[in-house]
């Protein structure tokens, strides 16, 4: 699918429909895959609402609020989900065991290439099992979704990757490594973030650093810089063991300065983000009140804690599970290279 600029006519105009159905009808065959895949792996699909008493809490994921307002008259803020990750889990606790959801999302603040303001999810939950599993999952959601369309090659502005291709897998430590030079675990002294050490390595290799930078955005910009656009070429990428400071929502590795957390890459676009879910109700009411702490001195506002979700969280079986773009997906099977393209009503710029 050619790179062409946004276009002035709306997408319902004949000419523009004509030229972006090939994509959503593909979008159409893949997600039949997917659900049939699914299907034959002993999931039970989900719907859960779209509407929450928190959109979930990370610091840099910025959601929708809106106001329910009863038949007296009162009114309670509520919001539009950031993901369905909560409420899938409450399930969890009431015994589900292996669940999925093709869940629209949304998401303020984000708009570009590979981002809209509402978006899907296929978000899946194993219970019981360890989250390497879901590596399994994503090689084999891959290949399917190839088939759907009778491609073998995943695309993106110039880099293409074999979804039959057994992925590669990488720490974050060894990229941060290959890449960029920087030995990322030297730190994180005793699991404390140590910004001045990853400032230094990072200006040595080359990335400017601003003075109010803290280690998460160093940390962040070393790896939009130096390390995305090579991950996932010729075969999908699984980068893995991310920083415990970076994976408020997942259980600690055997080097508790790494989690239980990866993405899945793909020509350069990040994919799919897994996790050993953390089950420690204690623990992750800390992490998310240090996450809207952080939402508060970066952005000047903060959202609710989900209190059911806590509750539901204490007596969550131990689980995996993992959130894959759908539209993403769809554009590298396509080749598309804006989201807009596999979206079949784009919100207007």
């Amino acid at each position: 699918m050619p790179d062409s600029p946004p276009r002035s006519s709306p997408f319902w105009a004949p000419h523009v429909h004509a030229d972006r159905r090939p994509a959503l009808l593909a979008r159409g065959r893949i997600v039949a895959a997917l659900r049939a895949w699914f299907g034959h792996s002993d999931f039970v699909e989900v719907e859960t609402g779209a509407l929450q008493a928190s959109p979930g809490n990370e610091a840099h994921l910025h959601a929708f609020a809106t106001t329910l307002v009863a038949p007296a008259g009162t009114a309670s803020p509520l919001y539009l989900r950031t993901s369905p990750e909560f409420a899938c889990k409450k399930l969890l606790a009431a015994g589900e065991q292996r669940i999925v959801e093709f869940a629209k999302v949304f998401r303020n603040r984000e708009r570009g290439a590979l981002h809209s303001p509402e978006f899907t999810l296929v978000e899946w939950y194993r219970a019981g099992e360890p989250y390497q599993t879901l590596m399994t999952d994503c090689a084999a959601i891959l290949a399917e979704a190839a088939r759907a369309v009778g491609t073998r090659e995943l695309r993106f502005r110039g880099r293409a990757a074999d979804p039959f291709a057994a992925p590669e897998r990488l720490t974050v430590a060894e990229a941060f490594a290959r890449f960029a030079g920087i030995d990322l675990l030297a730190t994180l002294p005793n699991n404390k973030p140590d910004r001045g050490r990853l400032a230094r390595a990072a200006q040595q290799s080359g990335i400017r650093i601003a003075d109010d930078d803290r280690w998460g955005d160093i940390f962040s910009r070393v790896l939009v810089e130096r390390i995305e656009q090579k991950l996932g070429i010729g075969r999908p990428t699984i980068l893995d063991e991310y920083p415990a400071v970076q994976a408020a929502l997942a259980r600690p590795a055997r080097d508790p300065r790494v989690a239980e957390r990866f993405e899945l890459y793909v020509c350069g676009v990040e994919l799919a983000n897994g996790f050993g879910e953390l089950t420690d109700a204690p623990e992750q009411r800390r992490r998310l009140e240090a996450e809207m702490a952080e939402k508060q001195r970066r952005y000047g506002e903060r959202y609710p804690i989900d209190e059911d979700f806590l509750a539901a969280l204490a007596q969550m079986p131990q689980a995996c599970g993992i959130a894959l773009g759908l539209d993403r997906l769809v554009m590298l099977v396509t080749g598309a290279s804006r989201i807009d393209q596999v979206l079949w009503t784009p919100h207007p710029d």
